[in-house]
This record gives structure tokens, sequence and C-alpha cells, in this order.
């Protein structure tokens, strides 16, 4: 156990890592990636301190940049080709990461994930699905929302992180989930 929470061994591992310097929802995939602590991934349009997103940064771009990184469960992918959204491939709904063995929505707020040897992203909220999924396949918005037994909307499309410690991330890195201290909170757009 450490000052943060209970360490549990590695729970996942990183199936792909993407980026793109400018701002587009697909981002291609490649051998890695390098996480900066305190900005992001490295070349990407959404990395800095301040908020990156361009509708968020038109509200007010001082705003601290909680979206530095994305993630999405590959688990997703597969959810939404049974639902017939076939060909989706890693880096195109705009994550940086996309892993396997997490329930990543199922994390509190302030989970630290640690990728590979080195990378720490502590995970701030959901990513609010946003409509140029649709430019993607059509109705692939709608898609990754879902309702609860209680009514209340989830949104599937992954989660967001800062980065804490920075280093090389690559596909096959394990990933470590290291939880907050209790009590915890749950996980809201960010």
């Amino acid at each position: 156990m450490t000052a943060a929470g209970p360490q549990r061994a590695a729970a996942g591992v990183v199936t792909a890592v993407s980026r793109s310097a400018t701002h587009t929802m697909t981002k291609p995939t490649g051998d890695a990636i390098r996480l900066l602590a305190g900005l992001g991934v490295e070349g990407d349009a959404h990395s800095g301190t301040t908020v990156k997103h361009r509708s968020h940064a038109r509200r007010d771009p001082t705003k601290p940049n909680l979206r530095q990184v994305h993630l999405i469960h590959g688990e997703l992918h597969d959810e939404l080709a049974a639902q017939g959204f076939a060909g989706l491939q890693p880096g195109q709904m705009g994550e940086n990461v996309t892993t396997r063995g997490i329930d990543l929505l199922g994390l509190p707020a302030g989970t630290r994930l640690l990728l590979g040897d080195e990378a720490v992203v502590e995970v701030t909220g959901l990513r609010n699905p946003c409509a140029q999924l649709d430019g993607i396949q059509p109705g692939l918005m709608k898609a990754t929302l879902a309702r609860d037994a209680d009514g209340a909307v989830v949104m599937k499309s992954g989660v967001m992180g800062v980065v804490l410690a920075g280093g090389v991330v690559r596909p096959g890195d394990a990933i470590g989930v290291q939880l907050p201290a209790a009590p915890h909170s749950p996980l809201h757009k960010v």
C-alpha cells in the first residue's frame, strides 16, 4: 500500500498509441508516444498546460488542461463492432492510448495509471462524445452513449487524464492501476 492508495499488479495492456499534431478526430497510430509531465503527448495538438480542445478553449483558454491524454478501452471497439460499426481502428476515435483489460469507465477520479516503465497518467474524468464521431460512421456518437439502470447517461468514449510522470509508451506495455485513497469519487465529463 502506498500513500495514494493500494497498488495493484499490471491490470491491463496498451494495445495501440496514437497522436496528431493537428486537431483531427483520427490520430494515426505509431510505434511509441512520449508523455511529457504536466503537458501530455509530445507532438499532439492537445498537449499543454492550458486547455487545447477547441470548443473548451473558446470558452476559457486559461483553464487547466485536464484532457492531456485520451484513453479508450479496446473492448469498446468490440462492443461497437457487435452493433454493426465494423472496421473501427485504434486512434480513429481520437484516443492517444488504446487499452485492454481495464474497466477505464469504472475507475474513480484520481486513479493513477502506470503505463510501461515510467509514465504515470492521473485520470481526471470522462470524455464527452463528440458529434465528429458521426463523421467516422453515422450513428457512432449515439452508440457511445447509454443509460444506466437509473436512467442516467453513461458516456462510453473513454477517459481523460493528465501526465504526472513522463516516459515512452508502446503497444504491449503493461498498465498498472493505483487507486486513490477512499472515499472514491466517480468520473464526470471533463
